[in-house]
């Protein structure tokens, strides 16, 4: 457990200062000019954060650790989705209702606060 909240330690506020700072409510215009490189070297750092998660907590256990697993899955697959196809990538993002991005980012907020939460708490469980 002293290993997850570690780890949760820095999962957590690292997604919730991500969403809170990419939310289209703070910044509207973020993602208007991406290109495919910026794509890919975020891919590529989402990759290595999601590959460290995992080679360090790759933990299935029915409790709250398990969202730090699965966020860590989480990002290196999407990082390397990024990485070998940041064309449709942007492609896709573009086409996609800005209300879809919102509500997405909200259960990403959640999932990092929880984390975040129970990372900090006294409690073992």
């Amino acid at each position: 457990m002293n290993k997850s909240k570690q780890i949760g330690g820095l999962v957590g506020p690292t997604i919730v200062a991500m969403i809170l700072s990419e939310f289209p409510l703070v910044q509207p215009h973020l993602y208007d000019a991406q290109i495919p490189p910026v794509v890919y070297l975020s891919g590529t750092l989402m990759f290595l954060g999601g590959l460290a998660i995992i080679r360090t907590h790759n933990l299935w256990v029915r409790n709250w650790t398990l969202l730090i697993t699965l966020s860590g899955w989480f990002f290196l697959l999407l990082g390397l989705f990024r990485m070998f196809f940041a064309g449709a990538y942007l492609q896709g993002s573009q086409s996609t209702s800005s209300t879809t991005f919102i509500v997405l980012e909200i259960i990403l907020l959640v999932v990092g606060l929880v984390i975040t939460f129970k990372s900090y708490s006294r409690g073992e469980a």
